[in-house]
């Protein structure tokens, strides 16, 4: 056992201090990383979809994930199980790209299994999301099991708009 002290958040919670990369891996310490979403930050729902959908577009599905993580554990109970599947969307893309398709697939089935009975609060497209959700956990558990590209693979949130 370490007798090295664990890292401290200003409450004294036990975290991690060590810089991460762009899908959440930690780096050594002193390593150039992406900087972190705060936590526990309430923000309006159109705002959460905005920020959340910025780090998307950005190929940082963990930090995206983290946005939607504050909005399940701030917001109304009504609304907790789309933004906990909108956060295991984010999480199963995650693991697809760092190359765990298994886990990522399992993530991404149920997290569109949680968003299924809501109808696009927010603009949220919640079918459409279903949909690539299921077709990337069909190709992540039919494929070669290499890394995806977080990028590349970014969902829309919402329904574009002309």
């Amino acid at each position: 056992m370490s007798s090295a002290p664990r890292d401290r958040d200003d409450e004294g919670r036990a975290r991690s201090a060590r810089p991460r990369d762009g899908l959440g891996r930690p780096l050594p310490y002193g390593a150039r990383g992406v900087e972190r979403q705060p936590e526990g930050v309430v923000r309006p729902p159109g705002r959460t979809l905005v920020e959340a959908q910025r780090l998307l577009d950005e190929g940082k599905p963990f930090h995206a994930h983290e946005v939607f993580e504050d909005a399940w554990k701030s917001g109304p109970d009504q609304e907790r199980e789309l933004w906990r599947g909108l956060a295991q969307l984010a999480v199963g893309l995650t693991h697809a790209a760092r190359g765990n398709a298994r886990g990522g697939a399992r993530l991404l089935l149920r997290g569109a299994d949680r968003i299924a009975g809501f109808r696009d609060p927010y603009g949220v497209d919640v079918s459409g999301l279903a949909v690539w959700a299921r077709s990337l956990a069909a190709r992540l558990e039919g494929g070669s099991g290499d890394p995806v590209d977080a990028l590349a693979e970014a969902p829309r949130l919402t329904r574009e708009t002309d």
